[in-house]
């Protein structure tokens, strides 16, 4: 097999290798991009409702250099302490996020819709001792501050840098008719309160003095995974790891992402690895203009987003896609500035993909990584060959192989784990040694992802190790057969799993969320015969009104495999 084969089909402006780097820290990357498009808009947020409110980068650089003299001078953090982050997609993010790099502490991003189990656990699993939260979360703070180590708490509001009176109308309407504002019962500081007093507290030399002694070894933030296979655990992200991971993926774009031009619609959550590195930091080290959606669903929320801002830029998950060609505003008026959509997070399905095209006239360029990798780890080439159904080829400084279960490569064109190694993939996992140590091996990080990798070197996703399903000693692997059933007309989202049986040890189930031109369990069975062996083909479907997702739009086996959908389910078996 030939070392590397995915290299000569690097686009000529890409080197295989990256120089070496000369960045310290994240914090030298921010300072970079902020003197060089200072004047430049760098975050906009819009409302549903269009509403809207922008900062640039030179205002992003001093809120965020008096938000770090606020968690170091103020409140008398140390370098290396855990401060949790607590916010959807908004201007006081970006903000909050690189004053916690620049005060030499460690970010720990948190899902808003945790519930307070979840944040007990990831607060005292971190060690936290500040939250920074957005107001309209803070209902479940009382029960969770006192069995943490939080000891200081910054709320922040949505309408944060808005126009005075476009923030009061949006204040307003939480307040008196959503009623989304809970009474705050823990002591809290207000975000605009934090950020005076910072400012009144830092010098000069104080910003210089929080990162003394902070290198690319040290930890910048400790990234919890998802959860979906298991207990949720931190990867720890180095600054070097999140420093290379960006220029690794701005360097593999090439001339795709352009200097100081390009307009990226960031509707997947910041506090998510893959738009923390791909939109916050790459899109800001290349002096893009970030439009921030609070949420993306339902997906009519991203509506004025694109009539009102030239969107050269997307970045998303197969659902997200998919929810906005089934929406009639967007494909009868597609965005006509668009160059280059990215996926990840999950398989891109090649109707989804087709469609796409079709209606937008460009493609959707797929890649893969993990929370683990910071997290890029293959893309598709944007200006050289592309692969439609692969995840592309390895980013520059970065080695990939499929190997079996005693780790040896496997053959070209066969499926097997993916392993990778390079300088995006974590410390480890914090305070996990064990797990530490069963992912990453002599240098590489086991995904548990199984692919094959072709005679050019590059990659396709089989599907995940652990939701592998055997029927009768076959392997069915659930992406394969949810390809099948979403080409049939009709079906919108599918979920596919393995469940008990007494006669082939596991059978297939197919859960399905159709639009209002549902197909029948008989069509869809249908056309699984015409494309699928028999033993993949599943033994019964089950419509349902929704699949359960991550925050990101990613379909959550193992909900559908512990029944959480079972309740609105009408079971119409095979």
């Amino acid at each position: 097999m030939t070392p590397n084969p995915w290299t000569k089909h690097y686009p000529s402006e890409v080197s295989p290798e990256l120089e070496p780097v000369s960045i310290r820290h994240l914090p030298d990357l921010i300072k970079e991009s902020s003197q060089k498009y200072a004047k430049t808009t760098a975050f906009t947020q819009v409302m549903p409702n269009g509403m809207n409110g922008s900062l640039s980068y030179e205002q992003i650089d001093a809120y965020s250099n008096d938000f770090a003299a606020y968690l170091r001078d103020v409140l008398g953090l140390s370098q290396g302490a855990r401060v949790a982050v607590q916010m959807p997609n908004c201007l006081a993010y970006p903000i909050v996020a690189f004053g916690v790099l620049k005060a030499g502490c460690v970010l720990v991003n948190t899902n808003p819709l945790y519930t307070a189990p979840e944040m007990i656990h990831q607060y005292s699993d971190s060690g936290a001792e500040t939250l920074v939260v957005m107001d309209i979360f803070a209902d479940r703070l009382e029960e969770v501050i006192s069995k943490t180590g939080i000891k200081a708490v910054v709320t922040v509001k949505i309408s944060e840098f808005f126009p005075r009176i476009v923030g009061g109308v949006i204040r307003g309407v939480q307040r008196y008719w959503s009623k989304t504002l809970p009474k705050i019962t823990v002591e809290h500081t207000s975000f605009q309160t934090a950020l005076a007093q910072g400012k009144d507290k830092k010098s000069p030399t104080s910003a210089e003095g929080y990162v003394d002694g902070i290198t690319s070894e040290s930890l910048a933030a400790i990234q919890y995974t998802g959860g979906t296979t298991g207990v949720s655990k931190g990867a720890m992200l180095s600054h070097g790891n999140l420093v290379y991971n960006t220029l690794q993926m701005i360097s593999h774009c090439g001339t795709g992402m352009r200097q100081g031009v390009e307009v990226v619609l960031t509707a997947l959550p910041l506090y998510h690895i893959f738009a923390f590195t791909v939109n916050l930091l790459g899109f800001y080290h290349v002096g893009a203009r970030n439009i921030l959606v609070p949420t993306p669903r339902p997906p009519s929320n991203l509506k004025r987003a694109f009539e009102n801002y030239k969107i050269t830029w997307l970045s998303g998950v197969n659902t997200l896609f998919n929810a906005l060609l089934n929406e009639r505003w967007f494909t009868e008026s597609p965005p006509k500035h668009l160059r280059a959509s990215a996926a990840g997070g999950m398989a891109l399905q090649a109707s989804v993909a087709e469609r796409w095209r079709e209606v937008t006239g460009t493609p959707i360029v797929e890649g893969y990584g993990l929370t683990e990798s910071s997290p890029v780890l293959t893309f598709n080439p944007l200006t050289g060959m592309a692969k439609d159904g692969s995840i592309g080829i390895p980013v520059p400084s970065t080695e990939v192989r499929c190997v079996d279960e005693s780790g040896t490569e496997v053959a070209i064109g066969e499926p097997g784990e993916i392993v990778a190694r390079g300088p995006q993939i974590m410390l480890g996992y914090w305070q996990r040694p064990e797990d530490t140590r069963d992912t990453l091996r002599d240098g590489w990080l086991h995904t548990g992802d199984i692919a094959k990798m072709d005679s050019d070197g590059y990659f396709t996703i089989v599907d995940r190790k652990k939701d592998m399903i055997l029927v009768s000693g076959f392997n069915v692997y659930p992406n394969e057969v949810e390809e099948q059933i979403a080409a049939v007309p009709g079906v919108l989202e599918v979920g596919v799993i393995g469940v008990a049986d007494d006669r082939s040890g596991e059978k297939v189930q197919a859960y399905v969320v159709t639009t209002l031109q549902a197909p029948t369990a008989d069509q869809i069975l249908a056309h699984c015969r015409e494309n699928l062996a028999a033993y993949k083909i599943p033994q019964s479907i089950s419509f349902v009104d929704e699949l359960p997702k991550s925050p990101i739009g990613k379909i959550l086996r193992r909900e559908l495999r512990d029944n959480v959908v079972s309740a609105i389910s009408t079971e119409k078996g095979a």
